[in-house]
């Protein structure tokens, strides 16, 4: 994994998510950050991420809105995107796995939840003929 973007209209959030992920062993990546969705957007058209971390609550739009854009998108629909959420609603987490989300975590996160959603990204299952 090269480069991530992480979309969280609070700094502090964001800054937090980058440090679990180095935690969890990504210190080698670019890390791109968004305050909402529609900046997310634009970054992505400047230059594709290998994941995208996204808040599920930011003004302008949301990370449910930022999920359907790049699932919907001939060019990004196979970016990775991990949505977390301080919603304790089991059927808004079905809704978001329904619209593609690699994943959805709950609030607070951990480098150890991080390190362990992300294991299958790093080691994909080998197919089988």
């Amino acid at each position: 994994m090269k480069r991530i973007l992480i979309a969280d209209d609070s700094s502090m959030a964001r800054m937090f998510i980058k440090r679990c992920l180095e935690i969890s062993g990504f210190q080698d990546c670019e890390f791109v950050e968004a305050p909402n969705g529609r900046v997310a957007i634009e970054l992505l058209k400047e230059k594709p991420v290998d994941l995208v971390v996204s808040d599920l609550n930011m003004p302008e739009m949301n990370g449910e809105e930022l999920l359907k854009r790049i699932k919907s998108s001939p060019r990004l629909h196979e970016i990775p995107v991990m949505i977390i959420t301080s919603v304790a609603n089991p059927k808004k987490v079905e809704e978001l796995r329904a619209l593609k989300a690699f994943a959805v975590l709950g609030k607070p996160i951990s480098p150890a939840t991080i390190s362990a959603t992300l294991s299958a990204l790093q080691n994909p299952p080998e197919e089988k003929p």
